[in-house]
């Protein structure tokens, strides 16, 4: 599989980040009421993931580390908002249905990560298709969540009635705890999954981070085994060395002279 392959199926399956990573979790819950929302959220996401690490990337020379997370919002910022004139222009209701979630997109931890994570020490090439994938693989959880609370909870598919005459909605299901509810379901099934390809003899849990290690159960929280350059290899942190002080021993004789002289001293006042 090219590169670029990789990257997207690396996005969409190995680390789909609503079902692996559980990242963008407040859009994923709170804009499924429908298909419709979710698909129109994720491809929206997927745009400006996609630019925000082209960019991100061909700039990741001239950006100064020190400064490198304000300078990835104000690159993210701008195609937020070129996205969402556009969604007013030419789609008002998905733009109204979505309201401040488009804006919020700019703080949405999968486009800050993949920028930290893969843009900023990756090639232009591989951090678009990155990016795409990322985006591609959050589009298809949102609009998955979508289908099954608009299915079971209004009886519709995107927008058009499809359950039968007798269906009686399960209202819950377009509340709030009704996306939890399916999340937690379809995260299951993805669960089970891995569990009968590890029955196969095939490694499920382990996914593609590029580090070799299990993503779900690891506690590093700024992943630094994933900041690598796939044609050089994994970097290796310098470690800083440190020079240790001369231990000085103390030397009871010398400590005990003092007493010794202060002794003589009076034992010479005495005499006098």
């Amino acid at each position: 599989m090219s590169s670029s392959g990789e990257r997207l199926y690396n996005g969409i399956v190995k680390e789909n980040p609503t079902f692996v990573l559980a990242l963008g979790m407040c859009p994923t819950l709170a804009v499924t009421t429908s298909a419709t929302n979710g698909i129109g959220m994720g491809l929206a996401t997927t745009v400006v993931l996609a630019l925000s690490n082209l960019i991100i990337s061909m700039l990741r020379k001239v950006i100064p580390n020190r400064v490198r997370i304000p300078a990835f919002i104000v690159i993210v910022a701008s195609f937020v908002t070129m996205v969402q004139l556009l969604l007013q222009a030419y789609l008002p209701a998905l733009d109204k249905a979505l309201g401040v979630y488009i804006p919020l997109i700019v703080v949405n931890c999968i486009i800050l990560g993949r920028a930290e994570s893969y843009a900023y020490h990756n090639p232009v090439l591989p951090s678009l298709f990155d990016g795409v994938g990322m985006g591609l693989g959050f589009t298809i959880a949102l609009t998955m969540i979508g289908m099954v609370r608009e299915l079971l909870g209004a009886g519709d598919l995107f927008g058009k009635h499809v359950m039968p005459a007798g269906f009686v909605p399960i209202n819950i299901f377009i509340m709030a705890p009704g996306a939890f509810f399916v999340l937690a379901a379809l995260t299951a099934i993805q669960n089970q999954v891995k569990i009968k390809l590890a029955a196969k003899g095939k490694d499920g849990s382990k996914i593609g981070s590029g580090c070799g290690q299990d993503c779900q159960a690891c506690g590093e929280s700024g992943c630094s085994m994933r900041l690598y350059d796939a044609s050089a290899g994994p970097k290796e942190e310098a470690k800083p060395e440190t020079a240790e002080a001369p231990k000085v021993e103390a030397k009871p004789e010398t400590a005990q002279a003092p007493k010794e002289n202060a002794s003589d001293a009076e034992k010479g006042g005495e005499d006098k």
